[in-house]
C-alpha cells in the first residue's frame, strides 16, 4: 500500500475514487466489484450509506415510482410491500445491498470532497476533503445525485423567528405537532405527502403555496403474500412484472412529446381535483395554469382531501416577512406560527451547489467558468476538459416518467466501458471531444423543444434563462442504448501514464 498522503496521515492512492454512497456510488462500486476492480474509494460525507434515502425521513415519505422498477435490475426484491415503497422499506433495500456486495470496507465516512484538481504530467486527480486527507485518483466519478442540498428560501425576518424550523430533509421527530400552528412553505413532491400526515395533529396548519403542482391519483395497492411468495420462488413472474411496469411508464412520456396530447390527458387530472376538494376556491387555487408535464407530476390519494379539513387553510399570496411568532403574507395578512416546515426541494442547479467546490480540469480551467452559461455534459457523464471524471445523473440525464436507477445502470456500465477502453489503448486519460459535447447537447436542446417541458412554466427542470438542463428528453431505452458502448471517435485519449499504477489493492488492505 502507497504512503498515506494527506496532511493528516490521512489519504492514499487509488485507481477510482467515487463521491457519494447513494444508489449511485453503490452502484458503481457493486459493478466495480464484478468487473474484478477492487482498487478503489467511496467517500461520503455522512456516516450511513443510502443518500436521499437516508436523509429523506419525513412523515408520509416515499418513492412515487414503483417499488420493482425502483430498484437495481440485478438485485431483485421479491417482497416489496406495495407498489410504492415507504422510506424506510428502501433504505432497508439499500443497507441489505451494501452488506450483501460487502461494500462498507470500501467506503470512508464523514468524508466530504471539497476539491478536485486535475494533474496532467501525472495524470491523477487530486482530492481534497474537509478533513484536509488527499487522495490521488486516476479516476473519479461524481455520485452525489442532485437532490442532497436542501433548498431554504431567503425570507426576510427569518432569522428573527423564535418558533422551531426545520427543511423536509432534515425532519425533526421530536417535535410534537399536537396542538401547535404550523406554517408549511411550497407544494412540492416532500410537501404533499407531509402535509396529510401532520394536518390530523395540529390546531391549525397553513400551507404556503406559489405554485400549483399537477397531481393524479397513486395506485396504493398492497401486495398480497401469495404474490410475494410467487415472485420468489419463480424470479421470471418478478422481472416480467418489472417489465411491465418499465414499458407502462416509458408510456407516459408520450403525451409530454406532444402537448395537444398532454392537455387532453390533462382534463382527468382536472376531474381528480373536482372529485376530491369541496370549496370551488380552494379547487381554483389548487388547479394549475400550466400544461401537465411542464412540472413534476406529482401522485397522492390524500393530498387534495386535506383542504376539505376545517384546520387546514391554503394561502397562494407571496410572504412579505416572518416575524417572532407568525408569518406575514403580502396583502398584510398576519398568521400565527409556532413552526414553520420548508417543503421547498433542493439546489438542483449544479453552479448553485458545486459553487464553493473547486474543479479544476486541462490547463486550470474551472467548472464555474466552463458552466456559467448553464452545465452540460456529454450523456451526462463526461464533460469536455475534465479527463477521467465522470457523473452520475449529471446535466440532462436525469428523468420525469421513469426510475433514475435505470439511467444510474446505464451510466455505471458507460464508465466501465470507458476504463476498458483506456486499458486496451494504454491511455492515460480520456476526455469527450468539445464538439462531441456540443453537438449532443444541441441534439438534446432541439427535441427539448416543442415538448411540454418547453411550455413555458418555471420548473427545477429550467435555468433562469429557461435552458432545461436536467431531462433526458427521449425514452429510456434510447438512452441504454446510446451507452452501451463508448464511441471512441468522441474521445481523445492521452499517451501512456509517466507514473506507474497505484499498487493500492483494496480499502483496508
Amino acid at each position: 500500500m502507497n504512503a498515506k498522503i494527506g496532511p493528516n496521515g490521512r489519504g492514499r492512492d487509488v485507481d477510482v475514487l467515487v463521491v457519494g454512497a447513494g444508489f449511485g456510488g453503490l452502484c458503481m462500486g457493486i459493478k466495480l466489484l464484478e468487473a474484478g476492480r477492487t482498487n478503489f474509494v467511496i467517500l461520503e460525507k455522512a456516516d450511513e450509506v443510502g443518500g436521499t434515502w437516508r436523509d429523506n425521513t419525513y412523515p408520509g415519505c416515499a418513492c412515487d415510482v414503483q417499488s420493482h422498477l425502483y430498484s437495481y435490475s440485478f438485485e431483485g426484491k421479491p417482497d416489496w410491500s406495495k407498489r410504492y415503497a415507504p422510506w424506510d422499506e428502501i433504505q432497508g433495500y439499500i443497507l441489505a445491498c451494501t452488506e450483501k456486495y460487502g461494500l462498507r470496507r470500501f467506503i470512508e465516512f464523514g468524508q466530504e470532497v471539497r476539491s478536485a484538481v486535475w494533474d496532467g504530467a501525472a495524470a491523477r486527480w487530486t482530492v481534497t476533503t474537509a478533513k484536509g486527507d488527499v487522495y490521488r485518483a486516476r479516476h473519479w466519478v461524481l455520485a452525489t445525485g442532485p437532490l442532497h442540498v436542501p433548498h431554504i428560501p431567503d425570507l426576510p425576518g427569518l432569522d428573527r423567528f423564535e418558533g422551531k424550523v426545520f427543511h423536509s430533509a432534515r425532519w425533526d421527530h421530536a417535535y410534537d405537532f399536537e396542538g401547535k400552528e404550523v406554517v408549511s412553505i411550497g407544494t412540492g413532491g416532500s410537501a404533499i405527502q407531509y402535509v396529510p400526515e401532520i394536518a390530523p395533529k395540529v390546531k391549525k396548519l397553513v400551507v404556503m403555496q406559489r405554485t400549483p403542482a399537477w397531481v393524479i391519483p397513486r395506485d396504493e395497492r398492497a401486495y398480497s403474500a401469495l404474490r410475494k411468495a410467487m415472485f420468489a420462488k419463480f424470479p421470471a413472474l418478478r422481472k416480467l412484472h418489472r417489465a411491465r411496469l418499465y414499458w407502462t411508464n416509458e408510456s407516459r412520456v408520450w403525451p409530454i412529446f406532444n402537448p395537444a396530447l398532454a392537455r387532453a390527458l390533462q382534463k382527468f387530472a382536472e376531474l381528480h381535483i373536482r372529485l376530491q376538494v369541496k370549496d370551488p376556491e380552494t379547487r381554483k387555487k389548487l388547479t394549475p395554469n400550466y400544461t401537465i408535464g411542464c412540472k413534476r407530476v406529482l401522485i397522492s390519494n390524500v393530498y387534495y382531501p386535506t383542504f376539505n379539513r376545517p384546520n387546514v387553510e391554503l394561502v397562494t399570496e407571496r410572504i412579505r416577512e416572518i416575524r417572532a411568532n407568525s408569518v406575514v403574507t403580502e396583502d398584510g395578512v398576519e398568521r400565527r406560527a409556532d413552526c414553520i416546515v420548508f417543503g421547498t426541494g433542493f439546489v438542483v442547479d449544479p453552479r448553485t451547489y458545486m459553487k464553493d467546490f473547486e474543479l479544476v480540469g486541462e490547463g486550470g480551467r474551472r467548472i464555474q467558468d466552463d458552466w456559467k452559461k448553464g452545465a452540460e455534459a456529454y450523456l451526462g457523464i463526461t464533460v469536455a476538459g475534465y479527463p477521467n471524471m465522470y457523473q452520475l445523473v449529471g446535466p440532462n440525464s436525469g428523468l420525469g416518467h421513469s426510475s433514475i436507477i435505470f439511467m444510474i445502470e446505464a451510466q455505471v456500465h458507460y464508465i466501465l466501458e470507458c476504463l476498458s477502453l483506456l486499458e486496451a489503448k494504454k491511455a492515460a486519460s480520456l476526455t469527450v471531444r468539445p464538439e462531441a459535447q456540443r453537438a449532443f447537447n444541441e441534439e438534446v436542446q432541439e427535441a427539448l423543444a416543442g415538448t411540454v417541458w418547453s411550455s413555458g412554466c418555471s420548473s427545477y427542470y429550467m435555468q433562469d434563462d429557461g435552458r432545461n438542463f436536467t431531462i433526458w428528453p427521449w425514452s429510456t431505452w434510447r438512452y441504454w442504448l446510446r451507452t452501451r458502448r463508448v464511441r471512441e471517435a468522441d474521445y481523445e485519449l492521452g499517451q501512456p501514464a509517466e507514473v506507474p499504477a497505484p499498487a493500492y489493492a483494496a480499502a483496508g488492505a
